[in-house]
C-alpha cells in the first residue's frame, strides 16, 4: 500500500533558477524512505541502523524529471515497494506539487546489509513480511 508524506520547498533546496536543485530530489527521496520504516514496520530507521545494525544502502537508481518544483511548492510524496527479494527491496516514488501535478518519479533498489561488515545479508524474515505486505505494483 503507497505512503503519502508532504512538505514545503525551503529557499535552501533552490538554485537561482528559482527551481529545486537536482540533487535535492534524491535528498527527499530519502527522508521519505527513512519516515515510511515506521509506518511499513513499525521500526524507525534509527533503531533499524543503530539497534539492529541492519543497512539499507541504494544499488541502482533511476528517475525521470517531468516538471520543475519551486520555492514555497508543497511537494507530495507517494512511496511504495514494488518488490521484495531475499536480500533488495525497490522502491518506487511519485512526486506532485500542489496541484497534483507529476513532477517526478523514481525508483531505487536497496539491498541489506550487515553495518558491522557491511556485507549483504537475507532480509530478516519480520522485515520482510511487512515489507511484503506493503507491497504495490
Amino acid at each position: 500500500m503507497p505512503l503519502n508524506f508532504s512538505r514545503r520547498i525551503d529557499f535552501p533546496m533552490v538554485d537561482l533558477a528559482g527551481i529545486v536543485y537536482y540533487p535535492v530530489y534524491w535528498d527527499l527521496a530519502h527522508r521519505f524512505f527513512e519516515l515510511s520504516w515506521e509506518k511499513i514496520c513499525g521500526i524507525n530507521y534509527p533503531k533499524i541502523l543503530q539497534d539492529l545494525k541492519l543497512g539499507f544502502p541504494a544499488v541502482k537508481n533511476e528517475c525521470e524529471f517531468l516538471a520543475p518544483l519551486k520555492y514555497g511548492d508543497t511537494v507530495n510524496c507517494k512511496i511504495w515497494i514494488s518488490d521484495v527479494g531475499n536480500k533488495s527491496c525497490t522502491w518506487e516514488y511519485e512526486f506532485t506539487n500542489q496541484n497534483m501535478k507529476k513532477v517526478w518519479l523514481a525508483k531505487v533498489v536497496t539491498v541489506c546489509v550487515n553495518m558491522d561488515t557491511f556485507e549483504s545479508i537475507n532480509i530478516p524474515k519480520d522485515l520482510a513480511e511487512s515489507l511484503t505486505s506493503n507491497r504495490h505494483d
